[in-house]
């Protein structure tokens, strides 16, 4: 049973809440391959609250939804909602709970999520806070981890690039310490990984390294987790200039490792297109995996309210 009623932040996970969505993933691959079909949630409908751009994230919550029989409904930035007209936004979460069966929203501001979770009666996921959280990404970071080496403990990850304001590497740092991964953080000082994850990891006793050079650990991990450096994030576009960058990960730096790489997306010039075509590159194969991992949320959490 997956016992959680919203979907906020990795850490709300228990691993083995991880461990059955992974599982449950896995069993509908070949529904979001449209090579089975399912009828699981028909009638349901998910209203989707995305006030920040998104491509993959937004796409694969509706293509998992009609995968699995339901509809959607929502809106893409606030210009298209009534958010424009200076509706605030708990009024727009009890409309969205009033014609849905769960709600995914993307809001720029951290702990949104959070506080919409609070104030509605139908299941929340968040599909990206901020800098804060984005608990949905991780687990299909998990689950292309785990299809690529059969395992996750025991693996050397590297998190590479903007560490500081990518909430897709503070959660998945939380989760990869669940699972006993050997953990390298790389960036440059003015992006370095925030010292409340740093102390969380530390008092949970989950080893971790960090440095500026990805040539220290290139030699010795299983994942480069590439991230790019997010210019909407910073508040100074001059600091923004100055790091972007800072990374190129390239054929000539991976070629003859034993690695794969991996990205959320969407890059910008942070991976070369050298790769693309390479047995390194994991990052579309990652993408497709959301379908999978959102069917599996949206199958559980919003059949645990019926």
């Amino acid at each position: 049973m997956f016992n959680l009623q919203d979907v906020i932040s990795i850490k709300d996970f228990q691993k083995e809440d991880i461990n059955f969505i992974l599982d449950e993933a896995k069993k509908l691959e070949k529904v979001a391959m449209s090579q089975e079909k399912s009828e699981e949630l028909a009638g349901k409908i998910l209203g989707m609250m995305f006030f920040e751009p998104s491509t993959r994230t937004r796409l694969s919550f509706e293509t998992a939804m009609k995968r699995l029989g339901g509809n959607c409904i929502g809106f893409a930035g606030s210009a298209a909602s009534s958010v424009s007209k200076g509706e605030n936004l708990a009024d727009t979460s009890k409309m969205f709970e009033a014609y849905s069966d769960a709600i995914v929203i993307r809001h720029d501001l951290e702990g949104v999520g959070r506080f919409i979770s609070d104030i509605v009666d139908v299941p929340v996921i968040n599909a990206g806070d901020g800098a804060g959280q984005h608990p949905t990404q991780t687990l299909l970071d998990l689950y292309t981890i785990k299809r690529e080496f059969n395992k996750i403990k025991g693996l050397n990850v590297a998190l590479v690039g903007d560490l500081k304001y990518g909430r897709t590497v503070h959660s998945l740092a939380y989760a990869l310490g669940m699972f006993g991964t050997e953990m390298t953080f790389v960036a440059p000082d003015d992006l370095k990984m925030p010292n409340e994850i740093l102390h969380d990891l530390k008092k949970n006793n989950i080893k971790f390294n960090e440095t500026s050079n990805i040539k220290d650990v290139i030699d010795d991990i299983d994942v480069l987790y590439v991230t790019r450096i997010q210019k909407e994030r910073f508040p100074d576009v001059e600091e923004y200039s100055k790091i972007k960058g800072a990374y190129l990960i390239n054929y000539d730096l991976i070629k003859g490792k034993d690695l794969i790489v991996m990205h959320p997306l969407p890059r910008i010039d942070e991976i070369a297109h050298d790769i693309d075509n390479t047995k390194y590159n994991k990052y579309f194969e990652q993408a497709f995996y959301g379908v999978p991992i959102r069917m599996a949320i949206l199958k559980n959490i919003i059949k645990n309210k019926m």
